[in-house]
């Protein structure tokens, strides 16, 4: 499967004002997609947090830290953030909820899009869908053998039940080239997204894996002692110009 080049990914999770997203999720996909784009930063997918009425969750990937630093320093610096800078920060609580990840593997990457992204104001390609991202908290490093038991063993029942994973990825722990935004350090996580039509998808696949003996038996004994928390997972809906959809 051809993938996005995208060795550096950044999953950002934002706390908005209350009523405020729409807001950002108008002025992101109008003003933010292309100029980010054209300094070198690839906008992978844009969401609105269905368990979150004020959050905002956003991927943004890069080709690698270097090129990371570049862009960062491109867009910020630019004309297109100052110009509405002013407005974005007054929609937001927060946004420095960030991981630095990379595709776990040759095979983790974000796919290529099989549409293209529409122009501001046009609708979003039919029909619609939810991503599920789910984050599992690591007490130790996601090395390459829990890549390969992932790819191997868990992966297979993913499928099984609903949600072929269509990227995962691990911790990058490479210096953070842009130190004006804030990234989480020092914590080890394994990322997986899956796409469904809708939210009664997702949940048949949360009950078809609760149900499956592999799962149960076989796959969460080895799996729960390596996490330091519970799993997180973000039911997200695309807004209309998001790649990832």
């Amino acid at each position: 499967m051809t993938a996005l080049r995208c060795p550096v990914v950044e999953l950002r999770q934002y706390t908005l004002h209350p009523g405020q997203r729409d807001v950002l999720i108008d002025l992101f996909d109008r003003e933010f997609v292309e100029p980010q784009e054209e300094v070198g930063a690839t906008v992978l997918g844009q969401f609105r947090d269905l368990d979150g009425p004020d959050r905002f969750v956003w991927l943004r990937g890069f080709a690698d830290m270097p090129r990371r630093a570049r862009a960062l320093e491109s867009f910020y610096g630019g004309p297109v953030w100052q110009a509405h800078r002013g407005a974005a920060n007054a929609t937001m609580v927060d946004s420095d909820d960030v991981l630095l990840l990379r595709p776990a593997s040759s095979g983790g990457g974000f796919p290529l899009p099989v549409d293209a992204r529409p122009a501001p104001g046009e609708p979003a390609p039919a029909p619609p869908s939810l991503v599920l991202a789910t984050i599992w908290h690591g007490n130790r490093p996601f090395d390459a053998a829990f890549v390969e038991f992932f790819e191997q063993r868990v992966r297979p029942v993913l499928a099984e039940t609903g949600a072929e994973p269509i990227a995962y990825l691990r911790s990058e722990h490479s210096p953070n080239t842009f130190p004006a935004l804030p990234v989480r350090t020092d914590e080890e996580v394994f990322v997986w997204l899956a796409r469904f039509t809708d939210a009664d998808a997702i949940d048949h696949h949360r009950k078809r894996l609760r149900q499956s003996a592999r799962w149960r038996d076989e796959l969460l004994p080895t799996l729960t002692p390596r996490w330091a928390a519970p799993p997180q997972q973000l039911r997200l809906a695309p807004t209309e110009r998001s790649l990832l959809r």
